[in-house]
């Protein structure tokens, strides 16, 4: 069996008013709590993920609340944003 390769993948989000984030996603099964990311003390917030090719799709959990990114509404707003089936919106990140 071949294990399939991964690529070290880094999510930022920029909420410097936040106690703590979380990423919820396709990679996670949008598990709310399973992806805590990590600041830098000025209200960047980071996280590094291993995953195979593909695109997935994610949230922010910023203080509980889920978002595409903070101050972030439209896709014109957020041109990293798709729509979802719940007429919000979620980020995407390809990785090759």
């Amino acid at each position: 069996m071949s294990k399939r390769k991964t690529k070290s993948t880094k999510l930022k989000c920029h909420a410097p008013d936040a106690e703590v984030v979380f990423l919820a996603g396709t990679f996670n099964d949008w598990q709310m709590d399973a992806t805590p990311m990590t600041t830098d003390g000025k209200g960047n917030w980071n996280s590094e993920l291993n995953l195979p090719p593909g695109r997935y799709e994610y949230k922010f959990v910023v203080d509980g609340q889920w978002c595409c990114e903070p101050n972030c509404q439209t896709s014109d707003e957020c041109p990293k944003c798709v729509p979802n089936d719940f007429g919000t919106m979620n980020r995407f990140v390809d990785v090759v």
